[in-house]
């Protein structure tokens, strides 16, 4: 064997480069912004469940809270599929993952944020 292939292949393990200030905060930049917009989904989706039941109970059918959610999951759905798809742009790809995820993050953030916050103000 060679032995600049085996000092290459078995020699002294090499540390991780250590991450930078700028790099910590972009990441948790982007954790802050998807536990939001988590949270805020969340949110959301624990109203219209209760809407639903209510509606139940109410003795509204099933057709009626179907058509009436069905609206707010083919929303949700289509907004992750649009991220997705955006997630695998070539531009957007060449990215660092943490900076993909911050711009992911702003992107999904700040709609379903706005209309937690409002129904919460209404609601309260």
């Amino acid at each position: 064997m060679n032995p600049e292939t085996y000092a290459n292949l078995y020699g002294p393990p090499q540390p991780a480069p250590r991450q930078s200030r700028g790099e910590v905060t972009v990441g948790l930049l982007a954790v802050l912004l998807w536990t939001l917009t988590l949270a805020s989904l969340g949110w959301l989706t624990f109203l219209f469940g209760m809407v639903a039941l209510w509606g139940l109970a109410d003795g509204m059918s099933w057709a009626e809270i179907r058509g009436s959610l069905l609206p707010y999951v083919l929303t949700v759905v289509g907004a992750a599929a649009v991220l997705v798809a955006l997630a695998f742009a070539p531009g957007i790809r060449r990215l660092k993952p943490l900076t993909r995820l911050l711009l992911l993050g702003l992107l999904a953030c700040p709609v379903p944020t706005g209309f937690a916050l409002w129904t919460w103000v209404r609601l309260g």
